[in-house]
């Protein structure tokens, strides 16, 4: 007897969490980021942004 036609109930397999080092490199990437702008912001108001009326 063929199994061609035959629908097969299964579980869905259960989705693996992130690893700890995947959590830990956004966490990294994420504080990086946030500096970054800091710096930005303080290099254009440093060397860019026109100087404030006294």
């Amino acid at each position: 007897m063929s199994d061609d036609n035959i629908i097969k109930f299964e579980r869905r397999k259960p989705k693996q969490e992130q690893s700890l080092s995947d959590q830990m490199q956004r966490k990294a990437l994420t504080w990086i980021a946030v500096i970054a702008v800091l710096i930005l912001v303080w290099a254009y108001y440093q060397f860019i942004a026109p100087p404030s009326l006294p």
